[in-house]
């Protein structure tokens, strides 16, 4: 049926066709009451018995008719005449994009943008319960103004709700009904795998259509394509589209992963929102403004003509500003101006490093966010929120200039958050599986050549920068951490110390592990950075437990001060701008715990870190250390009392009566009371160093780890009321802080023998005898009541297993598991205090919270 024009369809005018396909014909009409123009489609008469093409025709009423977007066609009415149903819609000028590719490959820019569209109209019709499964550049129409539409949802699929709200009356209604099982529908080509096999679909489908379509306006050419139908459905169940860097055309990195990404052959391993993908687009497409370093080579290209009228200009200027100067001679220099921080990530959680990708305006980080394990990130300034790239469980290591992420696999963690190691692999920024290089890697770093990369592994107990991997040129006994290659790739400069507290300095050797630079020790270190020209290492570094601030020192020694600001930061990256990636870190150590009582663990917080040391045999009163001041000993009761401040030493257990505390001071052991009475010195001055002290279980005698003025370790008892030490093991034996090591009964000690294993050694004399089930890692707690088993801590995860070990068997059982309600930034239990019945505890963790910041203007 073809309708002539003046022909009316309610009050629709006919003016003329536009086109005709399988699912009717289309023509421009007059809506005589409003006087606009639209289009109005027509399903024939003689098709309206065609049960099949009737319900698809009215499928795309109902589930356009669903949808309002500016990027989906409207839908402004539906009716009947003689029997053939028809939709009006708006009235589109332009071209379909099939239409538009027959011109070949998109301006990158062009094609950023027209996918970008399709993705928000894609979500708006996602978050209606709509997936359109037939999206292919025939059903995207571009207008003369640069929108695009999304057309024809003939094949969408619907929930049953839309289904039955939509109040389409004035068509005749077939039922939905759902696909059956195996059922193939959608075009070849832009078809998802699922789709392909006639397995169910949702709306991740679209989205690999959508991958194949920005594929194809990138390219010219079809993601997937064969000889036939069959091959090319084979390709998309089994073949990678072709590689965009064969286009010859400069696509960025960050663009292809999107791509590949939208491709995957797993749903679960797309992306999981067409709204992700909108907003990976359009940051991407907000990076188009050139980089200094990109603007300075444009200028480069320019002709000897401008180069003239720049000579003529800078003249005029230079007799200008001449005059100026004069004028200005005595005025005072204005004042530098303060750095600016642009905040980049808004959630909660803990970022272990940030570096800038090659086109210097995406950002890579790696972060624990919520609770959840590292994962790698991208984020843009602007942006608010951060994009991930689907590697878990991993940590950013360094960026090189061709895209290749260096990062660590799986890192575990040692001492805490800062010292960690793992297996190094290299993935793309374009996306793709990571492929692993070395084992046991704590750190690493591009060359500037992108080819070389230096690493620093653990080696036989020495900690070894290799540069490149494989070729060792330092190493040392101390900590190797944050190795960074100069720009010019001549030099590493890295952090070497006894690690956080104990003492650091910045060390530069050159490639021959020639050591070029030593700075002065800082309390603590954190990151660094070359600077943009390589003449200065920009570090972030603390003289106090307190706050950090941002140095500047150069091969020859001379430092300056950058920046300070309360608290401590963290300097990640320096772009060839001078712009800078930096952390500002929250650092805390909270204690919670079980009461007596039971029910809920409660905080157990005090000030800045708090450290459980032991729990009176009740369970009511918890002593403990604040390591913002680690000479200080407090006791506070379980109820959540204000904390009671004893007298200053490093705590270590409480007396089995409750009434005194062990503590360590440089003057000797100590004995405190927690309640009227005065301290007392146990063996003051006989002992060098002081391990860990505990009480027997009587409440007469001390059993205590110290060494005696040139001479080793061992174990030694001490009767209460004073008196001379008596040894107890030979030279090399020690005690494990922070646990509870003497049995029950009083026969036996847990401790550490020369060979750093754990032993049972008999108090009456005897051979030390390995403890059956013990693995590495594992801490000891304390014992239980009833003598026969060793609460055994396993430290490195959250939540922390706890679990019960027999001595004799080596059977172990889960206690339980720790955790503390808010895991966010949380990466490991410090120690743990436990009632022999194990009814009451309390343990400490370490909760570092980050924010990632763009600074500009350190100078």
């Amino acid at each position: 049926m073809t309708l002539s024009t003046g022909t009316r369809l309610g009050p629709y005018e006919i003016v003329a066709p536009l086109g005709s396909g399988g699912m009717g014909e289309v023509y421009r009409a007059r809506d005589t009451r409003l006087g606009r123009e639209v289009a109005i489609k027509v399903l024939p008469a003689d098709f309206s018995h065609d049960s099949a093409r009737l319900q698809r025709f009215e499928q795309e009423a109902r589930a356009t008719g669903l949808l309002n977007h500016p990027n989906i066609l409207a839908i402004f009415d539906i009716g009947t005449q003689g029997g053939s149903p028809y939709v009006v819609s708006e009235l589109l000028e332009g071209q379909t994009l099939r239409e538009r590719l027959a011109d070949g490959a998109f301006p990158l820019r062009k094609a950023v943008d027209c996918a970008a569209q399709v993705a928000r109209g894609l979500a708006a019709a996602h978050a209606k319960g709509i997936v359109h499964r037939d999206l292919k550049p025939e059903n995207l129409f571009v207008t003369h103004d640069g929108r695009v539409k999304i057309l024809d949802f003939g094949l969408a699929k619907l929930t049953q709700d839309n289904l039955s709200g939509s109040g389409f009356t004035n068509l005749p209604t077939t039922p939905a009904a759902p696909t059956a099982p195996g059922t193939v529908l959608g075009t070849v080509g832009y078809m998802s795998p699922e789709q392909v096999r006639g397995l169910p679909t949702d709306h991740r489908s679209d989205i690999f259509a959508l991958g194949a379509i920005l594929h194809e306006t990138l390219s010219g050419r079809r993601a997937f394509h064969g000889d036939s139908a069959v091959e090319t459905l084979n390709a998309i169940l089994k073949e990678d589209p072709p590689s965009l860097a064969a286009t010859n055309r400069t696509i960025p990195a960050a663009l292809e992963r999107i791509v590949l990404h939208c491709l995957e052959k797993q749903p679960e391993e797309r992306f999981q929102s067409a709204r992700d993908v909108a907003f990976d687009l359009e940051s991407i497409a907000g990076s188009s403004t050139p980089s200094a370093g990109v603007q300075a080579q444009v200028g480069a290209r320019r002709g000897a003509g401008w180069w003239s009228r720049l000579a003529i200009s800078a003249g005029v200027a230079a007799i200008a500003i001449a005059g100026f100067a004069i004028g200005k001679l005595a005025a005072p220099a204005p004042a530098a101006a303060p750095p600016v921080y642009q905040k980049l990530t808004f959630q909660r959680g803990w970022i272990s490093a940030a570096r800038f990708a090659p086109d210097g305006q995406t950002i890579i980080y790696s972060a624990a966010w919520n609770g959840r394990p590292l994962e790698i990130f991208q984020v843009r300034p602007g942006s608010p929120e951060s994009l991930p790239l689907g590697l878990q469980n991993c940590e950013i290591q360094s960026v090189s200039r061709t895209g290749e992420l260096a990062i660590l696999r799986n890192p575990r963690v040692a001492n805490n958050w800062y010292f960690r190691s793992g297996t190094l692999a290299v993935a793309s920024l374009g996306g793709g599986a990571p492929r692993d290089l070395l084992e046991n890697v704590a750190y690493a770093d591009w060359a500037p050549d992108g080819k070389n990369i230096a690493v620093v592994r653990r080696i036989g107990g020495q900690h070894v920068l290799e540069f490149p991997a494989g070729r060792r040129i330092y190493e040392t006994a101390e900590v190797i951490a944050n190795p960074r290659v100069s720009p010019d790739g001549e030099h590493v400069a890295f952090f070497e110390g006894r690690g956080f507290g104990l003492g650091s300095s910045v060390v530069v050797v050159d490639r021959a592990g020639k050591k070029r630079f030593e700075g002065r020790q800082f309390r603590d270190w954190w990151f660094l950075a070359w600077s943009p020209d390589g003449r200065e290492i920009w570090l972030e570094a603390s003289e106090s437990s307190v706050t950090s601030a941002l140095f500047a020192v150069d091969l020859q020694g001379s430092e300056r001060s950058l920046a300070s600001s309360p608290g401590f930061n963290e300097i990640h990256d320096v772009a060839p701008d001078g712009r800078a990636l930096m952390t500002s870190v929250s650092n805390r150590r909270p204690a919670a715990g079980l009461p007596p009582e039971g029910g809920e663990e409660i905080d157990l917080s005090w000030l800045q870190s708090t450290l459980p040391a032991d729990l009176s045999p009740d369970g009511k009163s918890l002593l403990f250390r604040d390591l913002e001041d680690r000479s200080l000993v407090f006791l506070r009761r379980m109820d959540g009392s204000p904390a009671v401040r004893l007298g200053e030493g490093v705590p270590a257990t409480l007396s089995p009566d409750g009434q005194w505390t062990l503590a360590m001071h440089p003057s000797g052991l100590m004995v405190i009371p927690t309640g009227a009475g005065k301290p007392a010195t146990l063996a003051g001055g006989k002992f060098a160093t002081l391990g860990w002290a505990e009480w027997f279980p009587g409440g007469d005698r001390v059993l205590l780890s110290a060494a005696e003025p040139g001479k080793g370790f061992r174990l030694y008892i001490l009767e209460a009321e004073g008196g001379e030490p008596a040894p107890l093991s030979p030279e090399g034996f020690t005690l494990t802080e922070q646990s509870k090591s003497i049995s029950p009964n009083g026969s036996a000690v847990v401790a550490i023998d020369p060979e750093g294993r754990l032993v049972l050694l008999p108090l009456a004399g005897g051979e030390p005898r390995p403890i059956p089930g013990i693995e590495p890692g594992d801490r000891i707690v304390r014992w239980t009541a009833d003598g026969r088993a060793l609460f055994v801590l396993r430290p490195g995860q959250i939540p922390t297993p706890v679990f019960r070990l027999d001595v004799l068997s080596g059977q172990r059982t889960l206690w339980k598991e720790l955790a503390p309600h808010d895991r966010a930034g949380v990466g490991t239990l410090g120690s743990l205090v436990m009632t022999p019945d194990g009814r009451t505890y309390a343990y400490s963790f370490q909760q570092t919270l980050s924010e990632l910041y763009l600074v500009t203007g350190l100078k």
